[in-house]
């Protein structure tokens, strides 16, 4: 970069991409040059209040910046991807990085030989109470994660696998050092013609195993994760941004000779993870950096994924046999 101020633009201003443009106007080394939308309805409303210029196509843009977000429907995330890398721009990408693993492999490939920095936005890495467990992990053995939505119309272009659980995938993936050896997944659509809700329990080459469950048209939300070791029971509740994590006390013991229990808990009401997700990916292309959610990182993600998604699917043509 050969000015001040790194120019950046926003590729799809919906629900999602309207934050990105938020968070980025909010960073002073930050120019937003512009956003993209084919909707000349929803670009009008985001150019008007946010005092940015709009255009109908990303092709318009990619010679005035330097970076990136990419918030548009899944189906299109590889064609308007390799648009933006080719042009030699830093792009951080939604989840999940593609629907299958080859055209993700094409833009991790395209990233790297053009020194590109390629982020995927899975933005619970970058919760606080989930930043602060895996700081605390040892040898974790069993972990828990709980993601339930209310139903809405947003994320239905994927099923619940792609659209909720892929979040506790990669932060389950970055935590466990160790290769998935069994999967083990059922779920089934209930509203949509996709899944809206699911399973999974992982067990790794390590022995550590991992259930998961992620619903899509649930009375409540909750989005936790648990993890038991041999030295703390860790729960991180997401939504909440708290940590609470219980540990045996060996130095302190009752009248049985049982070691007493200490429980922490760390509260985060007032972070930002979008935010901090965008504020990372600045940081990494103006150092020249790894990204904290690497392309890579979106790949190993998606790759369990669908491992997951096929074998749901499997389950749903052996149930119509029966």
């Amino acid at each position: 970069m050969n000015q001040d101020r790194l120019k950046v633009a926003v590729i799809g201003v919906g629900h999602l991409g309207e934050y990105h443009v938020q968070k980025y106007q909010a960073i002073p080394h930050v120019e937003l040059v512009g956003v993209v939308d084919t909707n000349p309805d929803r670009l009008s409303e985001i150019t008007g209040f946010y005092s940015t210029k709009g255009y109908r196509s990303h092709h318009e843009i990619l010679d005035i910046v330097d970076a990136v977000s990419l918030s548009v429907p899944t189906e299109k995330h590889f064609d308007v991807a390799r648009d933006v890398l080719s042009k030699g721009v830093h792009l951080l990408i939604e989840k999940p990085i593609t629907y299958k693993l080859e055209p993700a492999d094409t833009l991790i490939s395209m990233a790297q030989e053009r020194d590109l920095v390629l982020q995927v936005g899975l933005v619970e890495r970058f919760n606080p109470a989930v930043v602060e467990m895996k700081s605390l992990l040892n040898r974790p053995i069993f972990i828990e994660a709980h993601r339930m939505n209310l139903f809405t119309v947003r994320g239905t272009d994927v099923d619940v696998v792609l659209d909720l659980m892929i979040h506790d995938l990669d932060i389950i993936l970055s935590a466990v050092k160790s290769e998935v050896k069994e999967v083990h997944a059922v779920g089934m659509p209930v509203i949509t013609d996709k899944t809206d809700i699911a399973n999974v329990r992982l067990i790794f080459e390590n022995g550590t195993a991992a259930n998961l469950t992620a619903s899509r048209v649930s009375g409540k939300m909750l989005r936790k994760i648990r993890v038991f070791q041999p030295d703390a029971y860790m729960s991180a509740d997401c939504g909440k941004r708290q940590l609470t994590v219980i540990r045996l006390d060996n130095e302190n013991r009752d009248s049985n000779n049982f070691p007493s229990v200490t429980t922490s808990k760390e509260k985060h009401p007032d972070t930002d993870p979008l935010a901090d997700q965008i504020a990372s990916f600045v940081a990494a292309v103006i150092n020249g950096s790894e990204p904290v959610v690497s392309g890579q990182d979106g790949r190993n993600a998606l790759r369990v994924a669908l491992g997951i998604i096929d074998q749901i699917e499997r389950g749903y043509k052996n149930s119509r046999t029966l």
